[in-house]
């Protein structure tokens, strides 16, 4: 019976399709280039079956796109059928952003102008032009890049030769079947899987709690983040943090995200926090004082100072190391140091995230304070902030040991190298650094300055050390 079917396709439509067209010239209308010629229409009746009874029967189920597509295509009315799989296309979109989580994705679509604040819900998103959903589907990831290009690609011809516009351009046969191909296997059959379900019922559940998360569903919570595929950590973690900095959240809602964030933040790809960080970046570009506020807290709250932007994490890292250098001369700096050298090493916990052009402003400050003033109260050294100058020191390694050695020859640390309290720290941040260090002459100049220091604090500038160092630290 199908092949039957497949055989009298063009013979039951065909009839119908040169009826309309001599309606059209009945009625005085224009009928040429309206509908797709005889040959054409048969490659879509070769084909089409096929191409349709190839999908599973969930997807045809209530695809009512495909059913105007099917009728469209099959009289002649190629630009009408493209228009409704378009259609459907831009649907899903939308629905594929508003699981996204719609604060992110209306920060990255309309976050530089001022209409932002009128773009709030699922309706708004009808406000978008059909360009501007594409390329923030992209930016966050919803398509591929791929995919990306083949619908931009039919976004263009379906404006330029759809059915809206005047034009001579006749859509072929082929290409609508490979339109419709791409649409219904890379967007509208790429359905959510069951984890991803799950994601979504669980970020509909979070926006309502406000009631506390309790330690054994904090656990459980967490547990689950491990499970997930890298993918839907990053989605969600977007998600969580585009909820946090709304400013309608219930404070609730955000201690019970600050609870679970840190641990899903450990899930993710570096790729995921970085960008992250831009968002953020954008908020304070952007002058939302309060998003920018709550997204600082989110960021402080997982740890992820780090990952912020290079241009806003400069700015901030020099500011530190200012007030961490004014908070050590001034008075009870032993309270007042500790706060701004946990916030320091917020921004530098691994090699990796030390700026270049700070670092010997980094290490010098850092050194200084962990050689501390000289005074026999704890050792002249504030008890809360050790621990943070000794992790960064020990971050110094191969490539920024020469900053910390050349750093005793500095004017504020030399002075203080007469005391011996100042000249046993001294000696212990350059062993805390000799640990890391796996260059032979440099580990050889760490051991001349630790050997040398209580006979000679002044060592540093002697020719014997220049020599030895020549090759690593610029004397000039």
């Amino acid at each position: 019976m199908s092949d039957l079917v497949v055989k009298k396709s063009n013979e039951l439509i065909d009839p119908q399709a040169q009826l309309l067209v001599s309606f059209l010239k009945d009625m005085g209308l224009p009928s040429e280039n309206i509908i797709a010629n005889q040959e054409q229409r048969r490659i879509i009746g070769d084909n089409l079956q096929s191409l349709v009874q190839g999908l599973p029967a969930e997807a045809k189920k209530d695809a009512r796109y495909l059913s105007k597509f099917v009728i469209g295509a099959g009289f002649g009315l190629f630009d009408y059928s493209l228009n409704a799989v378009w259609n459907e296309v831009v649907l899903n979109l939308r629905r594929k952003a508003s699981v996204y989580g719609l604060e992110i994705f209306f920060d990255s679509a309309v976050g530089g102008s001022k209409a932002r604040e009128h773009y709030k819900t699922e309706e708004d998103l009808s406000s978008l032009k059909d360009s501007v959903l594409l390329d923030t589907c992209r930016k966050l990831e919803l398509i591929s890049d791929t995919t990306y290009k083949k619908l931009k690609h039919i976004l263009d011809m379906r404006n330029d030769v759809g059915i809206s516009h005047p034009n001579t351009y006749a859509i072929n046969a082929f290409e609508l079947l490979g339109w419709l191909q791409t649409c219904v296997s890379e967007v509208l059959n790429d359905n959510p899987t069951a984890a991803a379900l799950q994601v979504q019922s669980f970020i509909s559940n979070l926006r309502v709690q406000t009631a506390p998360l309790d330690n054994a569903a904090v656990q459980g919570i967490t547990q689950r983040f491990s499970q997930l595929s890298s993918h839907l950590c990053g989605g969600l973690l977007r998600t969580l943090f585009g909820i946090y900095v709304a400013a309608d959240t219930d404070p609730s809602v955000r201690k019970n995200i600050s609870l679970i964030a840190p641990a899903l933040w450990a899930t993710c790809k570096d790729d995921t926090k970085y960008k992250l960080g831009v968002v953020l970046e954008g908020y304070n570009v952007n002058l939302y004082k309060e998003k920018y506020a709550l997204g600082e807290q989110f960021f402080g709250g997982v740890g992820g100072n780090a990952y912020r932007s290079q241009s806003e994490r400069v700015i901030i890292v020099d500011c530190l190391i200012t007030d961490l250098r004014d908070k050590h001369n001034g008075w009870d700096n032993f309270h007042n140091e500790p706060p701004v050298a946990a916030e320091l090493y917020s921004y530098n916990p691994d090699q990796a995230s030390i700026l270049e052009n700070l670092a010997q402003r980094l290490f010098k400050t850092v050194l200084m304070c962990r050689i501390g003033r000289g005074v026999t109260y704890n050792g002249g050294v504030s008890p809360g902030a050790r621990g943070y100058y000794d992790a960064m020191l020990a971050l110094a390694a191969d490539k920024y040991a020469p900053h910390v050695m050349a750093s005793l020859s500095e004017f504020e640390i030399k002075n203080r190298l007469g005391n011996a309290l100042c000249r046993s720290h001294a000696k212990a941040a350059l062993q805390i650094v000799k640990a890391n260090v796996i260059n032979e002459r440099l580990l050889e100049c760490l051991d001349h300055l630790i050997d040398k220091l209580d006979v000679d604090p002044n060592c540093v500038n002697s020719l014997e050390f220049r020599k030895l160092s020549a090759g690593y630290i610029n004397w000039s």
